[in-house]
């Protein structure tokens, strides 16, 4: 599973990267996670607010810090 958490590095960004990596380890998964700070890269995935989470390509949230029960649930 590889996991991209998108954002400048702004608090929000920080809380996502965070609580992301918190669920992963909470859930016993192997995954790559991965920190995108650059907005060119960003804006491949059509993402123009953050934080941003993507899974395996897949845009999960943009624009906003998800909770670690969102995260679990994106992992399942």
């Amino acid at each position: 599973m590889k996991i991209l958490v998108m954002g400048p590095g702004c608090p929000k960004c920080e809380q996502t990267e965070k609580t992301v990596r918190d669920a992963v380890a909470e859930a016993g998964i192997a995954a790559d996670i991965e920190k995108v700070k650059d907005f060119q890269e960003i804006a491949k995935y059509g993402i123009f607010s953050t934080p941003a989470v993507v899974i395996d390509g897949e845009v999960k949230v943009v624009g906003k810090a998800p909770s670690k029960k969102e995260v679990l649930s994106w992992l399942k």
